[in-house]
């Protein structure tokens, strides 16, 4: 093989070499492009309000850091255009300004504030938490009295909050399962109680075509 040969082959293994992060790159957006419309697809809420919520939990997200850095720990869930505000902050008046703060977030329906004046958790008692999350929802899926995908479970502090678009006895089922997982110290319902006739109306329909069926508040 001729110098001029050797040389072009070295470039060719140079340029393949450079494109290998690139591709992985597209592999990894195609892989997350994949994930997320499968979570769609078995959702109740329609395509464009599933963005929507992902829209809202990052603008309150991003207004919470910007306005409070780190004196503050909260996480915002966003579920049917309801906000679930939970963690810990200082005081009340904070408590109070930041459900202010977030009321003009564009697209938001309601606000659900359960921020618990205290200090903020530690890694131990958050990593319990994502625990407690993990254990709530495998014994939905064990249970297979609803779809786990109906469901979402936010934990905090030993709190399951549960969230979905659900009929009263799925919410019932889905409520008695939290309570007497291991580790669960209390369970709040923040779902939106729909039909039979409803829920079963969604579940039969592409998830871009149903509108928002009427549901309303469970306490």
């Amino acid at each position: 093989m001729t110098l001029k040969n050797n040389l072009r082959t070295l470039r060719h293994y140079a340029l393949f070499a450079c494109l290998i992060p690139a591709l992985s790159g597209c592999f990894g957006v195609a892989a997350v492009g994949i994930g997320t419309t499968a979570l769609m697809a078995s959702d109740r809420r329609a395509s464009e309000t599933y963005v929507t919520d992902e829209g809202i939990e990052l603008r309150a997200s991003n207004r919470i850091r910007e306005n409070y850095g780190s004196n503050t720990h909260v996480n915002a869930t966003s579920y049917n255009r309801m906000l679930l505000l939970t963690g810990e902050v200082p005081n009340a008046e904070t408590k109070a300004n930041i459900e202010k703060l977030l009321s003009s977030v564009p697209n938001l329906k309601a606000i659900s504030n359960e921020l618990a004046i205290a200090n903020a958790s530690s890694f131990g008692s958050r990593s319990n938490d994502t625990y407690i999350t993990s254990k709530v929802k495998a014994r939905f899926v064990d249970a297979k009295q609803f779809s786990a995908h109906h469901v979402k479970v936010v934990t905090e502090a030993g709190v399951v909050f549960l969230l979905g678009l659900v009929t009263q006895t799925e919410a019932d089922a889905a409520s008695d399962i939290a309570r007497t997982t291991g580790g669960v110290i209390k369970v709040v319902r923040v779902f939106e109680i729909i039909t039979p006739e409803a829920a079963r109306a969604i579940d039969g329909q592409p998830r871009s075509a149903h509108t928002q069926n009427p549901a309303s508040p469970q306490p």
